[in-house]
Order: structure tokens, then C-alpha cells, then sequence
């Protein structure tokens, strides 16, 4: 059945740890709560002490009855007993209630650490795990940590539990106590030989959830589309595998769970036979009392629960530590982009210089080779080329969403490695080709990036651009709704409210992948009318589609295979003929006011498009 594993590798990022090392990563999650663990320590006591008290009340009670029927006794012994049942009752009450509440913490605190974890990893993170898997990790995986706590607070009722009934084994009959602890390595031997199978099979479970929160969530990010192409069958029939392997991994988890305690109980149960066998002969003879045997057997059926639960204890342990284990990893995974010496950063002037970076997303694919480009202060560059030239990257790894391999990228003089990266990315301006909007108003989203803007200057970042004429085509205007992902906008709207976000935003140097793209005319003309505004005394770096963009840039940067091979204006361009021309000719000719079909084209001459 090897099949049904298929798919079910670690992660990249995932690790080993040792059970010592997990059980002391979570012990810290609980320094904060010492005084509610002692409340249910205490609670856990109490509890115990009632669970040991009610067979000695029962067996006093027969003794004494067989010599004395009066009704008195009789009241006695039933008050004595419902008093004991009542008071177990509240003192598992306090104990579960506060272990809830712990657990609840506990968990809060954990989730909020992996989340922490998320949001600090690189996009090269994401661009390698399926979001949906590192999801899984934050939900599925943090809840089944609450295993852990929760078996570990029960676990020090049942050791006190059995401490408690084994001294009163022994101090009724020891002969008979010894043939119950023969039974007890056998019981514990048991429980061990599931450790290592329970947690091999719950992390395969764990990693076919994963895999099925991962489907699940990239269907609803592509559900659209699906539609458009009326793919839903063919979705449903990629997804019935990936929940049916899913369902034989669980099916294989509850066997081997399953397994353990029915196991365990037929060996306390033929303990138990021999326990009648012999003990019934003591009682023939007269060597125990009807009293004690009852106590006895009432002690050992008491015995054999909690051990079997602790016995369990470690097969049962490796959902919670498995979990545990993919949360920890997902934390103590290591950043690729990493600042060596983070400075505070002022008020950037915007020069820009990368001198001979190397960089791949991957080590078999290098994007650029020793690339070198210098930007001025202020001044607004397009980058032009074919698809896989390397024009995202530039501003990617301006960004620092990406670690460069080798070389460096100085801004005002200064590695962008050595720099303090909020304060750093919060004046770089970034409005990409698809702009991301949160659901909230139109509002909301401007005031994304200065959280604490006033209303007055929410508005009059939208103002700016297209003089705001662009709000009267919403509803409800900065207050209308955007939707899920900015679905109740078009997609000119949603990069008017980015352009206008970017205003709001104010930063040093802006980063443009093409803000007029798949828009209609009038829109187009909104936008670049607010550009005007954005970029004006801001250093600017233009991924262009759109002629209307980079006619005006101060240089264009043709670039071709990570590399750069021709620059300047869009009229000398023009003029010299050469590898412009053919991007022209491909890409924007037909954005020209006059361009007829069949006409517009850029001469080349011979070999310079090479």
C-alpha cells in the first residue's frame, strides 16, 4: 500500500526534532500560566483522592454492614458515598475548565507565533510551498497541538491515580498487588512498540491534509476561470485522488489508534481473570473479607484504565508532537533574505545603482548575469524587452522580496543588505500589473499603507488622481465596498485606488509594473494623468506595456537574456534601428494614435536586432 503515501514528502523546510527538544518548546508556551497550572494541579489532586476514596467507602461499608444492619449505617455510607461522587464531580470541573483555558492560550500563542513566521518569510517561500500547505500548518496543525496539552494534564491525573491505587493494592493484599504489577510491563512494552508506527502515520496524515487544504485553496483562488473554460468536472476529478488518499491515510491513522487500547484492555482482562481465580480462593478459605476482595477488584479495575492511558500515552503523544513538529519548523525556517547589518534609513534621494548582480530563482535558471545599471536621482527609467528578460526581477530584488546571489544594489550609496527593511520598503512605492485589494471600502485600502491617515488625506490622495473624477463612477465612493480581493471593481478601478494608495503612501522611489495595462482608454488617461502627479520628483523604474508610458521616460532600458543591450530615449531608439525597434515593432506600434493595420513598422537594419 505504499501508494497511498505518493505526494506525502517532507517540505523543504521541514526537520527532525527530538521528542526532549519539542517537550521543552512547548513547556515554554506554559511559564506564563504557572499559577492556573497549580489551581489545576490541585483541582487534578482532589480528584484523584475522591476517584481512591470511593472503593475503601464501599468496602468499610460491607464489613461494617455484615455486623451492623442498622439504618443509620446505611444512610451513612450512602451520604458518604454521594458526598465523595459529588465533590470528584466539581474537582474534574475546575480541572477541565481551567485545562480549556489553558489550552485555548496555549494555542492562541502558538498560532500567533507561526503567523509571525509567515508574514516574515520571502516570496522565494512562497514561490517553492503551496500556500495553501503553510495554511494548514498555521490552522490544523497549531489545533492538534491542543493534543499535547491536553493528554499531558490528563496524563498527571492518571500517573497520581495509579500511585494512589497501587499503595492500596499493597496494603490490602501483597501477594496479590505482585501479580498485578507482573502484568504491568507487559501492558507498557505494548503501548511502546505503537510509538514509532502512530508517529509515522500521523505525519503522513497531517501532510495529506495539507495536501487537500492546498487543492481546496487553489480552486477558490482559480474558481473563475474554471468556470469560463466549464472545467468543474475536470477539477472535481483532480481532487477526488488527492481526498480519497487522504481518507485511506486517516483510515490507517484511526486502525493503528484503534488498535492500541483494545489491545491493552484484553491483556488487563485476562490480568483480571487471574486476579478471580486466585482471589476468589483467598475468600473460600477465609484469608480476605468479602470487604477487601470487592476493594480489591473494584482497586484493580480502577488500576488498569489509567495505566492503559499512560502506558498509551507516547502512541497517542505523536499526533501532538507531529503537529507540534510542522508548526516549529514552519517558525525555524530559515530566511533567505537576510539584512547583515540593518540601519535606520532616512529620507532617500532615490539614486540607484546594482552593480554586477547575479540572481536566479533557482540555481539551475540565472535570470541576470553580472548586471549593471545605474538610475539618477529623480529620474523615471522603462524597462522594454521580451517576456523572461529580467524586467520584474529588477524591481523584485529592489524590493528585497528576493536574495541576489551575487554583486550588489546600493541605494544612495548604501547596500540595501545593510539597512533596516521597514523603514526601507516603506519608501518604496510598488503598484504591480494586477494590483491585491483586502476587502474593506475603496477607503481602507488607500489608507493601507499609513494606517493612521486622516479622512482629509485619504481624499486627496484620490483627488490627485484624475482629479478625483474617477470616485463618481462607485456607488458609494471612498465608502463603497470593494469586495473579495477587490471583485466589486474593475480592474481599472482597483489600479486607480492602488495609484491612489501609492500617493498616500508618498515614497521615495516607485516601482511601476505597467499601471496601464488591460485597461480601457478612458481609464488609461486617468491613470496617466495621476502618474504625473506620482512620479513627479520621485525616482521611477517602469515595467512598460504601454507606449503611452515609456514615450515620456527619461531612458529606456532594453533588455535582453538578464542582460542589457541597448538604452536611451524612445526617439534615438528609434533612430539607431536596432533591438528597440524589434520590441517596438512587437509591442507597441499599434498603441500609436495613427497606427493602421498593416502599417507602422520600425525598419531594422541588418544585424542589429541580433
Amino acid at each position: 500500500m505504499a501508494f497511498i503515501m505518493d505526494g506525502l514528502d517532507a517540505e523543504a523546510y521541514d526537520r527532525t526534532y527530538e521528542d526532549r527538544d519539542l517537550l521543552r518548546r512547548i513547556l515554554r508556551y506554559f511559564r506564563s500560566k504557572t499559577r492556573v497550572m497549580g489551581l489545576i494541579a490541585g483541582a487534578i489532586v482532589l480528584q484523584s483522592l475522591m476517584q481512591a476514596a470511593f472503593p475503601i467507602l464501599v468496602s468499610e461499608g460491607l464489613d461494617r454492614i455484615v455486623d451492623d444492619r442498622s439504618t443509620g449505617l446505611v444512610v451513612a455510607l450512602v451520604s458518604a458515598v454521594l458526598v465523595t461522587g459529588v465533590l470528584g464531580w466539581v474537582f474534574n470541573f475546575v480541572q477541565r475548565w481551567y485545562t480549556a483555558t489553558v489550552v485555548g492560550d496555549v494555542v492562541l500563542d502558538l498560532r500567533e507565533d507561526a503567523f509571525d513566521a509567515v508574514l516574515d518569510r520571502d516570496m522565494s517561500f512562497y514561490d517553492e510551498h503551496a500556500s495553501g500547505k503553510v495554511v494548514s500548518r498555521v490552522t490544523s496543525d497549531t489545533e492538534d497541538f491542543a493534543t499535547v496539552v491536553t493528554l499531558t494534564l490528563n496524563l498527571i491525573s492518571q500517573v497520581l491515580l495509579v500511585g494512589l491505587v497501587t499503595v492500596l493494592l499493597f496494603t490490602r493484599n501483597v501477594e496479590l498487588a505482585l501479580l498485578v504489577m507482573a502484568v504491568v510491563p507487559v501492558i507498557v512494552a505494548m503501548a511502546l512498540g505503537f510509538r514509532r508506527i502512530a508517529r509515522e502515520t500521523t505525519r503522513h496524515q497531517q501532510r495529506s491534509l495539507a495536501k487537500v487544504n492546498a487543492t481546496l485553496q487553489e480552486t477558490m483562488g482559480g474558481i473563475s476561470v474554471a468556470k469560463n473554460f466549464r472545467q468543474e468536472q475536470t477539477i472535481y476529478g483532480e481532487f477526488q485522488p488527492i481526498n480519497g488518499q487522504n481518507y485511506q491515510v486517516t483510515l490507517k491513522q484511526g486502525f493503528v489508534f484503534g488498535a492500541i487500547f483494545p489491545a491493552l484492555f484484553a491483556v488487563a482482562g485476562l490480568a483480571t481473570v487471574m486476579l478471580v481465580r486466585v482471589g476468589g480462593g483467598r475468600v473460600i478459605e477465609g484469608d480476605i473479607s468479602a470487604g477487601d476482595w470487592y476493594l480489591f477488584l473494584q482497586s484493580v479495575a480502577l488500576f488498569w484504565l489509567p495505566l492503559t492511558s499512560i502506558a498509551s500515552f507516547w502512541s497517542q503523544f505523536q499526533q501532538g508532537l507531529s503537529a507540534s513538529e510542522r508548526v516549529f519548523a514552519l517558525i525555524d525556517a530559515e530566511p533567505l533574505v537576510v539584512q547583515r547589518d540593518p540601519q535606520p534609513v532616512g529620507r532617500l534621494a532615490g539614486r540607484i545603482e546594482l552593480r554586477d548582480v547575479t540572481f536566479g530563482y533557482t540555481p539551475q535558471h540565472t535570470v541576470l548575469h553580472g548586471f549593471d545599471l545605474t538610475i539618477a536621482a529623480g529620474e523615471t527609467v522603462a524597462l522594454v524587452g521580451h517576456t523572461g528578460a529580467g524586467k520584474s526581477t529588477i524591481g523584485r530584488l529592489l524590493v528585497r522580496f528576493y536574495e541576489f546571489q551575487g554583486g550588489q544594489i546600493l541605494v544612495d550609496g548604501t547596500d540595501i543588505r545593510s539597512v533596516e527593511l521597514t523603514s526601507y520598503r516603506h519608501q518604496l512605492g510598488v503598484v504591480p500589473q494586477s494590483p491585491f485589494l483586502f476587502s474593506g471600502t475603496v477607503a481602507d485600502n488607500i489608507r493601507y499603507p499609513r494606517p493612521d491617515a486622516s479622512d482629509d488625506d485619504v481624499r486627496a490622495a484620490a483627488g490627485s488622481v484624475a482629479g478625483g473624477d474617477w470616485l463618481d463612477a462607485l456607488p458609494d465612493g471612498l465608502a463603497t465596498e470593494v469586495g473579495e480581493h477587490g471583485s466589486a471593481l474593475s480592474m481599472g478601478q482597483r489600479q486607480l485606488v492602488a495609484l491612489a494608495r501609492l500617493l498616500l503612501q508618498d515614497p521615495a522611489i516607485v516601482i511601476l509594473d505597467e499601471a496601464t495595462a488591460s485597461v480601457d482608454p478612458l481609464t488609461e488617461a486617468q491613470i496617466s494623468e495621476g502618474l504625473d502627479v506620482a512620479l513627479a520628483g520621485r525616482t521611477s523604474i517602469v515595467i512598460a506595456h504601454r507606449l503611452s508610458t515609456i514615450e515620456h521616460a527619461d531612458r529606456i532600458i532594453v533588455m535582453r537574456d538578464g542582460g542589457i543591450v541597448e538604452e536611451g530615449t524612445h526617439a534615438s531608439l528609434l533612430r539607431a534601428g536596432g533591438a528597440y525597434c524589434d520590441v517596438y515593432n512587437t509591442y507597441f506600434r499599434h498603441q500609436s494614435p495613427d497606427y493602421r493595420p498593416g502599417t507602422g513598422f520600425v525598419g531594422i537594419p541588418a544585424g542589429a536586432g541580433d
